[in-house]
């Protein structure tokens, strides 16, 4: 026999494994929680824009508009996100009010969570099917 053996023993090996699984475990969850996060982020980014647009249409023509290339968006209305997660709507406009929205569009665990927002002129924000995904971190 050799004094001194070269190479990694099966156990070895297998300790390697099971560690690399229970860090998976962790960081996968983890992985789909920050991507659902980021996904909320934009259609929430894309009706604070909206909001913001309305406003400053309705200064220079003292009503809000659905036509969203007056807002300075590339589509009449319904345009989808970046990444495809939301399509943004905007109905109901008129001298006084309208309602933009952003519904999910994919058949996942985060349209359980947060499927629509919506923004209001007055500053109302309303999500669902959980009522904080406006202030949501997780």
């Amino acid at each position: 026999m050799y004094k001194h053996q070269r190479g990694v023993t099966l156990m070895e090996l297998m300790i390697v494994v099971v560690v690399l699984g229970i860090i998976a475990a962790v960081a996968y969850p983890n992985y789909r929680d920050f991507a659902a996060r980021a996904k909320r982020n934009e259609a929430k980014a894309a009706l604070l824009q909206i909001a913001t647009n309305q406003e400053r249409f309705y200064l220079n023509n003292q009503a809000y508009t659905n036509d969203m290339t007056r807002l300075g968006f590339n589509v009449a209305n319904n345009f989808v996100t970046e990444t495809g997660s939301y399509r943004i709507s905007v109905a109901g406009a008129n001298a006084n009010t309208y309602t933009a929205t952003a519904t999910y569009l994919k058949a996942d665990t985060e349209a359980g969570k947060c499927g629509t927002f919506t923004i209001q002129p007055n500053g109302d924000k309303t999500s669902a099917p959980l009522a904080d995904c406006w202030t949501r971190t997780r």
